[in-house]
């Protein structure tokens, strides 16, 4: 059921301390030039304020529940259902998979300004089973789509090894470095075998893992011949 826009004003302006004055000149701040005449005719529902306004307002009195706040539950509210321990908890594990880093967004700083010079591999570096990557199957071809800026090479991916995020005949871009964290997708040498896997360091080991979960890690061990190729650029 939508509640009155001018009560939550008021109820939220009130809870923070704040005059109708304050209000104004904090609203005044933000380019939305009102006075407290105006601020008090929203909250007693005589006028309503724009969209614009109102977000501002939003902000200024920290409502971050837009929804809750001024129409009622939100269907979408994955802690409607939990209390306040539950809604903490809950808060607290989204914050320990923050700092984990290992779910954070990625978005790439591309440059898409005019086509780049680019090596890219002549064979594809298997997602599934894994190909030979020499040096010499490499050549410089002109790139007009967007790369990342720490790209050195591009490698394409053969096999669904590693899907849902890549698929077969993928091009994606390689940053050369000979050391990773834990965590990293990046293109490994393995005994003969070229691969392109997310690189897991733990207590039982060192294991290049498919993103499909159908295929087992591979475990590289102490005897194996290994090299790190590069890390996936992402920027």
């Amino acid at each position: 059921m939508k509640k009155d826009i001018g009560k939550v004003i008021a109820k939220h302006r009130k809870a923070m301390k704040l005059s109708q004055i304050d209000l104004a000149r904090q609203l005044a701040e933000h380019n939305i030039v009102i006075t407290n005449a105006g601020i008090s005719a929203w909250e007693k529902g005589n006028t309503t304020p724009s969209a614009e306004a109102l977000l501002t307002v939003c902000e200024i009195l920290k409502i971050s529940d837009i929804y809750t706040e001024f129409i009622g539950e939100n269907p979408l509210d994955p802690f409607k259902d939990l209390n306040s321990e539950g809604t903490q908890k809950a808060l607290e594990y989204i914050d320990l998979l923050k700092k984990s880093g290992d779910y954070k967004k990625h978005n790439s700083d591309i440059i898409d300004i005019g086509p780049r010079l680019m090596k890219i591999a002549l064979i594809s570096a298997s997602a599934g089973t894994g190909n030979l990557l020499d040096e010499e199957n490499f050549e410089m071809m002109e790139i007009t789509e967007p790369v990342p800026k720490k790209a050195d090479f591009g490698v394409y991916i053969t096999g669904d090894s590693m899907e849902p995020r890549f698929h077969d005949e993928e091009l994606v871009w390689i940053e050369q470095k000979d050391m990773l964290e834990s965590g990293d997708i990046g293109l490994f040498f393995l005994d003969g075998m070229t691969y392109i896997k997310k690189y897991v360091v733990n207590k039982s080991g060192t294991f290049l893992v498919s993103l499909n979960a159908k295929y087992k890690p591979i475990e590289v061990g102490e005897y194996n011949t290994f090299k790190i190729f590069g890390k996936l650029a992402t920027d």
